[in-house]
């Protein structure tokens, strides 16, 4: 077990009041600071500081369940979707909501491309739209148009961007479809667990190696594949399962993950091995998101207990 037993008091955020959904970092340049956003059930997603937990906003607005908040990379556009059968596209500084995206389904994921010109929504009717940000923001209040449309062969858990091209879809079905938007008629690959269950997170990390690993959690499983040679790395069975929420994410670093499912542990595993590293309960409700900041200090967690926790990544520093 390594040095599971070692134990440490996260810093507790407080704020929401249902189980969390989504938790997301992102690295500010110009302000030269991390953000923390957090999607949840309380329909109230909200924005804080990624070091300290410091609540800076709340996005209010949704009639459902609040299942992804995103951050543009500019830091001005935050987006978010719901089980009210819409997604969002918010100021991120002033927490106005720019745009309103009607869906004939539940919401389960958005995310904004590279270069912030676009966003990509998916969830439960199977389909991925990709909006023309420019163009629906410059026509609103009109309908906003789908630039792109992605039919996949069922539900939409996440999806996440490679580059401005292409994009990953997790599926209901266990499998990840990695498309081009040029080319809408079919995928250009697939990424298979080969066990059939829904895939509950999917993260995009590239290593100190400089290699990029995607991250995959389903059923009871975490995956690693290589992005550029499209090959399994690692497959670990977990202490947990992912059936209804939980995920995983993997360090910068490339040498430990994080993973966090259907009990109230923390567990961190060692990337080569899979041995479990720590384990810390601080929660009172079952994992439902993790995330590592992006310098790596610090991992926060989403619990259904509606708090985030934020760990340090080595305690005794």
């Amino acid at each position: 077990m390594g040095d599971s037993r070692r134990t440490q008091i996260p810093i507790v955020c407080p704020g929401h009041t249902r189980p969390l959904a989504e938790l997301q970092y992102l690295w500010n340049e110009e302000e030269k600071r991390t953000f923390l956003l957090s999607a949840c059930h309380d329909k109230m997603p909200m924005l804080r500081d990624g070091t300290s937990g410091d609540w800076i906003g709340t996005f209010q607005g949704h009639k459902g369940a609040v299942w992804s908040m995103q951050m543009d990379n500019s830091g001005n556009l935050a987006a978010t979707a719901s089980g009210d059968y819409s997604a969002r596209v918010w100021d991120a500084i002033t927490g106005n909501s720019l745009l309103e995206l009607p869906h004939k389904h539940i919401v389960k994921t958005c995310v904004f491309s590279p270069d912030s010109k676009l966003l990509a929504t998916g969830g439960k009717e199977g389909l991925v739209r990709i909006y023309d940000l420019a163009a629906c923001l410059m026509n609103k209040p009109l309908k906003a148009e789908v630039a792109v449309e992605l039919k996949q062969a069922s539900p939409i858990n996440k999806v996440v961007w490679v580059n401005n091209t292409l994009i990953l879809c997790a599926c209901a079905d266990g499998k990840v479809y990695l498309w081009d938007k040029s080319s809408p008629q079919a995928p250009v690959h697939t990424f298979d667990t080969q066990q059939g269950d829904e895939i509950r997170d999917l993260e995009l990390c590239t290593i100190a190696s400089g290699m990029l690993v995607m991250t995959a959690a389903a059923g009871t499983k975490v995956f690693f594949w290589d992005m550029e040679s499209k090959n399994l790395l690692k497959e670990y069975t977990m202490p947990i399962h992912f059936r209804e929420e939980g995920g995983a994410t993997l360090h910068p670093s490339g040498e430990k993950f994080v993973a966090g499912g259907s009990d109230l542990w923390v567990r961190v595993f060692d990337f080569q091995t899979g041995e479990q590293l720590e384990c810390h309960k601080g929660h009172h409700g079952p994992i439902r998101c993790v995330r590592y900041a992006p310098d790596g200090k610090l991992y926060a967690t989403g619990s259904e207990d509606g708090t985030i926790r934020l760990w340090k990544t080595y305690p005794t520093a």
